[in-house]
This record gives C-alpha cells, structure tokens and sequence, in this order.
C-alpha cells in the first residue's frame, strides 16, 4: 500500500482541476488515490479493468492516465497500446508490483512516460504527477507549430504531418520525434534520448527499437530526415546536411 508519510518538508505540488483517470481493480487502492488525487485539486474518476477504462476514456478524455499493470480482463501494457492505436495523446504513469527491467522497458515501449513501484509513498506519487502534466501543458503552451522540411508538429493538438499526410505516433515516439525536432542539425546521443524521453538508463536497444518505430512512420517518404551518425547518435536533418 501507499505510504501518505511526506518526505520532507517542501509542500506538495496542486493540480488545478486537471482530469486524471485512475485503472486500478483493487477498491480500496482505487479510492485512496481518487481520495488523494482529488484532495490535491485534480478531477478524478475511476476504472476497474480495462474495458472500463476504455469507457471512461470514450466518455471523457483525461490529461493523464494513472494505470495499474495487473487488471483483470487485460493487462495496463495492453490496454495502453489499444488506447494509443486509438488515437490517445496523453502522459501515462504506471502502478504495479513488477519491478524487472524486462517489465519496465514493456512499459516504456508501450507508450508509458513515467513508472512508479508499489508500494510508493503518496508525495511521490503527487510529485511525478504534477511533473508529467507540467510537461505535457509546457509543450503546449510554447510555440504551437514546429517545422522542419516537410515536417510539422502541432504542440496543441499533438498533430504529426510529413506534407499533408498525418502522422499517427504513440506518445514515447512523439516524445522522441519533438525532442529530435527542437534541436534538429544536431545530434543527439543515446543517453541524452534516454534521459529526456523516460527520465531513466536503459540498454542502447530501448532506444535503437523507438528509432526504427518512428523512422518507419515519419521516413516512408524521401527525403530521410531521421539519421543515424554512428558512434554519435541520431539527428533530424536533411541528407548531406552537417
């Protein structure tokens, strides 16, 4: 279970009324969070699997999804991937009990932008919270359109076109796609991918598979704009460019 003891003495961040959905088949984990969530200025509803979820995501889209791993019709890596296939833009936060490396790259690949172990105390849970909804609203609140060749990303409404095809792509390879975009003519490592698209260190491969995704999605028309400079990293430039 959660712990509600603080870590420090810094005040805990305050949502302001932003919607989250809480999946969690467990009732009583369920309501704490909604009760915590709620206490801290956030709209909160609930789902108990993920046909649920699914539902109440139809119903009303959230800004941030609270998903726990382990439900029991389909599994929170499952249901993220359908949601995404369905068009979601949203951050993701994972729950679970499973703490593998194998579990926690399923989930990043999934689309999850942030992984949270069982059991975490309530102020982390509030802190990392906050910190993906800041991110998320940041990106929206910058400059609405980047360009770069045929390439728009629109921050508002998370829109991906290459020319006037758009471009559907999870939230982790959106995530990749901008950060290449705003520093595009330079290359970009695989740690410094690593620490600004999941916040954590991973094998080389995390990285190289959610490069080959995207290149599949954004490159399938000349020019090539996502490169690969070997013993460097990855940049988004024109061929013969730098």
């Amino acid at each position: 279970m959660p712990s509600a003891s603080p870590t420090s003495d810094a005040p805990l961040p305050r949502g302001t009324g932003q919607r989250l959905l809480v999946v969690d088949d467990d009732p009583r984990m369920a309501e704490l969070l909604e009760t915590t969530l709620g206490l801290a200025g956030y709209t909160v509803a609930t789902a108990g699997c993920g046909a649920q979820a699914l539902s109440a995501y139809e119903a009303q889209p959230p800004d941030l999804l609270v998903l726990d791993v382990m439900l029991p019709d389909m599994d929170g890596f499952r249901l993220c991937r359908r949601l995404v296939e369905n068009g979601a833009r949203l951050p993701v936060l994972f729950l679970t009990a499973r703490d593998s490396v194998e579990d926690r790259v399923t989930g990043f690949a999934m689309g999850a932008d942030d992984y949270l172990t069982k059991p975490f105390s309530l102020p982390e849970l509030l802190a990392r919270v906050h910190a993906l909804l800041r991110r998320a609203g940041r990106s929206a609140e910058e400059s609405p359109l980047l360009r770069f060749a045929d390439l728009s990303v629109n921050e508002r409404s998370r829109r991906v076109r290459r020319g006037d095809r758009l471009i559907a792509l999870s939230p982790t390879e959106y995530k990749l796609l901008r950060y290449l975009l705003i520093n595009a003519d330079q290359v970009m490592s695989k740690e410094q991918i690593m620490d600004h698209v999941w916040q954590h260190r991973f094998g080389a491969g995390v990285v190289e598979k959610l490069v080959s995704r995207l290149r599949a999605k954004v490159d399938d028309r000349s020019p090539a704009l996502i490169h690969t400079v070997r013993g460097f990293g990855y940049s988004l430039r024109l061929p013969g460019g730098g």
